[in-house]
């Protein structure tokens, strides 16, 4: 059973993407290619530019660069995930994510949920209709 950090919400979404009303909100870290909403998703986690930190309770975002992970020769999904780790996020959205990353967010208690290349905006809709698929385990292989 994961550990989450719950604060008040009016209008929010469970760690399973099913939104309820006074529910509890959460952060929600997706790995993009620009630091907007309707940036697209960068598919590499460990490699992509920066994160878009959404908290469901406000409906706001902030942007976290990923810079040193970009030029890492090494583990840069090992320090991608810490980045996330250190914005308090709940949940990772992403389209890959290795095997060494995984371990380090999974021990963690970040819920992992895969998607497919799109924008952030509509990413996050189909996280909070409950259309995206948990991740169980790696689905990339180290230094993709």
């Amino acid at each position: 059973m994961a550990i989450v950090r719950y604060h008040k919400g009016v209008d929010d979404i469970d760690m399973d993407g099913n939104q309820f009303k006074g529910g509890n909100a959460m952060k929600i870290a997706i790995p993009a290619r620009n630091n907007f909403i309707d940036s697209q998703i960068d598919e590499r986690f460990g490699r992509s530019k920066g994160f878009i930190i959404y908290d469901s309770d406000s409906g706001s975002f902030t942007w976290i660069s990923n810079q040193q992970s970009m030029n890492s020769p090494q583990g840069a999904g090992i320090q991608a995930a810490k980045n996330v780790i250190d914005t308090r996020a709940d949940v990772l959205i992403a389209c890959n994510v290795g095997p060494k990353a995984f371990s380090v967010l999974q021990a963690n208690n970040i819920e992992i949920y895969l998607c497919s290349i799109d924008s952030i905006s509509k990413i996050l809709d189909d996280f909070k209709a409950g259309r995206l698929q948990k991740c169980t385990q790696p689905n990339a292989e180290s230094h993709w």
